[in-house]
């Protein structure tokens, strides 16, 4: 059963198309992760899923909302779409002023109007899932960028979304607190979460993802099962895109040998 759809999306920034008349659907408690070069629409993707970008064309169904961008939603329907979703941005955003605590329990008890002492309670409670449980009363200056990282994935959780969407969630990591970051990724994985997510990390969506899709220029070049699209791509682009990810001295390697 589809947790997501998306139907003829389309997006532009003035003359340039970003997204061509996209389709996707996302299955409930499956994790998708979006691949492709940079200026591929990933990130408009994602985006669009939660009403942070608004397609000129295109229908979005997240659980039970639907939106079709063509007819110029509302306020309240792009809020209604947004708060099926948790999002895990790139580069945190985490309230500079604010504790690791604080950060997570700021929507639920302003947003939500979750009772504060009940708030804190659950915002303990997902540090510890993401192992932090001794920095609730740290400020995002005090953590390292794989712990602030962290905090934003608890923060997302703590607004029990249907979905919880990730950009590029360890490109801005030290190497060494990559892998911190996408075990608790794979653990939410094992829980049954429902996930989007953009990365360049292809060793985690060949053991993680149940569905990937690469896009490139703005379309889904190619999709389905890890195993089809990473192990076995049909489409000449992907192979050529998985080969310089994977390998990116093979061209200069080749040149030298010739």
């Amino acid at each position: 059963m589809s947790l997501v759809s998306v139907r003829n999306l389309r997006k532009a920034f003035g003359d340039h198309v970003v997204l061509h008349e996209v389709n996707l659907d996302v299955a409930e408690g499956s994790v998708t992760v979006l691949i492709g070069p940079s200026g591929s629409g990933k990130t408009t993707l994602l985006r669009c899923l939660n009403g942070l970008s608004h397609p000129q064309a295109g229908i979005v169904t997240v659980d039970d909302v639907t939106v079709d961008f063509a007819a110029r939603p509302g306020r309240d329907q792009l809020a209604a779409l947004r708060a099926r979703s948790g999002m895990v941005f790139q580069a945190h955003h985490l309230f500079p002023h604010r504790t690791a605590l604080e950060n997570i329990t700021e929507g639920p008890i302003h947003v939500q109007k979750e009772p504060a002492a009940q708030a804190r309670e659950r915002g303990r409670a997902l540090l510890e899932q993401v192992g932090l449980a001794d920095k609730a009363d740290a400020f995002p200056s005090e953590l390292s960028g794989g712990q602030q990282q962290r905090v934003g994935i608890a923060r997302a959780l703590a607004l029990r979304p249907r979905l919880i969407l990730f950009d590029e969630p360890t490109s801005a990591l030290d190497p060494e607190t990559v892998g911190d970051v996408l075990v608790v990724m794979r653990d939410l994985a094992k829980q049954g979460w429902t996930m989007v997510v953009v990365t360049h990390e292809i060793r985690f969506a060949e053991q993680v993802a149940d569905h990937v899709a690469f896009l490139d220029g703005g379309v889904i070049v190619e999709e389905g099962p890890p195993a089809q699209v990473l192990a076995a791509p049909v489409e000449p682009r992907t192979r050529e895109f998985l080969k310089r990810v994977l390998d990116p001295l093979a061209d200069d390697r080749h040149g030298q040998e010739r």
